[in-house]
């Protein structure tokens, strides 16, 4: 009787961590498809076109992320497992892998240099009609998973695209050019916001290496 009741302790010890490492494994989303640009035109046509609004009363807490999606796991590590390769955890956290950077073909080795870049900036959405949602609407945007918004560059790109729109920084890998006009436009399109002239007439020109 003993015995027996020590394997199923061992059993239910097993199962016990299996469904603990169930619920810290982060989120599988694959990455959304490029919406072509055919599309793309077309939905650029459809953007309403204004003026950069005010910066008045922007913060990034006013876009909650990154939210949790497993134990100790949030966007940030979804994001950087659904785009890397060969990836190491520790519980849900991503420790270690290699990830390819759009922007500028660079390889990384070490998380820590990589920043999960948001396609259309929070502080540019901010300016284009972002202002005017409630902050639960605004982290459903910074967490976007559904739509081409979120991915995983090197920091060094990330930080010198900043808050600025296709007419102020294109990423350097030209070869990007289309999908990140086509990734751009997808975003603003299902959001409802709008683009200034000067990035409608960028994106344009970036739609027509495609």
């Amino acid at each position: 009787m003993r015995t027996r009741s020590l394997a199923r302790s061992g059993t239910a010890a097993v199962l016990a961590g299996l469904l603990v490492a169930a619920a810290c494994a982060p989120v599988e989303s694959p990455a959304p498809e490029p919406t072509g640009p055919t599309d793309a035109h077309a939905q650029l046509d459809q953007l309403t076109v204004a003026s950069a609004g005010s910066m008045r009363g922007y913060s990034r807490e006013r876009f909650p992320h990154w939210r949790h999606a497993g134990k100790n796991c949030d966007v940030r590590d979804t994001v950087l497992q659904r785009d890397g390769t060969g990836i190491k955890l520790s519980g849900c956290n991503v420790v270690g892998g290699r990830w390819s950077s759009r922007y500028d073909k660079r390889t990384l080795a070490d998380p820590s240099a990589v920043d999960i870049d948001h396609m259309v900036p929070l502080a540019n959405a901010w300016r284009s009609g972002a202002d005017e949602w409630d902050d639960d609407k605004r982290g459903d945007f910074a967490n976007d998973l559904d739509r081409p918004q979120l991915f995983a560059v090197s920091a060094s790109s990330n930080r010198s695209k900043g808050d600025q729109d296709p007419s102020q920084w294109k990423p350097p890998n030209r070869g990007d050019w289309c999908r990140y006009a086509e990734d751009w436009i997808a975003v603003k399109h299902y959001w409802r916001l709008s683009v200034t002239s000067a990035e409608k007439g960028a994106l344009d020109d970036m739609l027509g290496s495609c």
